[in-house]
C-alpha cells in the first residue's frame, strides 16, 4: 500500500503548494490538497487543524504544510499529541527529522524557499525513513508528554 499524503498552505505557500503538487503528481504520488487555492488572505491555523487531525485520524500517513515562514504551520500542528511538525530549509534537516525524529508533518516557508530548494527538501523527506534505532524511538517518546 502506498503512503497517504495530504498538503495544505495559507496564501503565504499557495503558490509553492500548487508547484510541489504538480511535482507530486508527476512522481505519481497520490496526495490530497486541503488548499487554500487562492492568494486571499486567510489563517494558516485552519489548515494546520486539519492536517494534523486527519494524520490522528489515520486518514494519511504524512502531510505537508506551508505558509510564510513555515513557522505557524509548525507551532499549530505541534499543538496534537502525536503530531511532530518540523520546519525544514535544507535537505539535511529534512533527513534527520525522518531518520531521528520520525516527523509525520514537514512545513515549509513559501516566501523562505524556491521551489527547487523545497522540492529537494520534500523529496528528501519523504524517502527517508525512521531508523527505528533503540535510542530514537527512546527520544520520540520522550515528546509525548503529557
Amino acid at each position: 500500500m502506498s503512503e497517504r499524503l495530504v498538503i495544505a498552505a495559507d496564501h503565504g505557500g499557495v503558490e509553492l503548494k500548487k508547484e510541489l503538487v504538480e511535482g507530486l503528481k508527476d512522481l505519481k504520488l497520490g496526495v490530497d490538497d486541503l488548499g487554500t487555492y487562492t492568494p486571499e488572505a486567510c489563517d494558516y491555523p485552519d489548515f494546520a487543524h486539519q492536517v494534523a487531525k486527519g494524520i490522528l485520524a489515520g486518514k494519511y500517513d504524512r502531510g505537508i504544510l506551508i505558509c510564510g515562514t513555515g513557522v505557524g504551520m509548525a507551532i499549530t500542528a505541534n499543538r496534537y499529541r502525536g503530531i511532530r511538525a518540523v520546519n525544514c530549509s535544507d535537505p539535511f534537516s529534512a533527513r534527520y527529522s525522518r531518520q531521528h525524529n520520525n516527523a509525520n508533518v514537514l512545513t515549509l516557508g513559501g516566501r523562505v524557499v524556491g521551489f527547487g530548494l523545497a522540492w529537494e527538501i520534500v523529496n528528501v523527506w519523504l524517502s527517508t525513513a525512521f531508523s527505528g534505532d533503540a535510542r530514537h524511538i527512546r527520544r520520540v517518546g520522550k515528546i509525548e508528554i503529557a
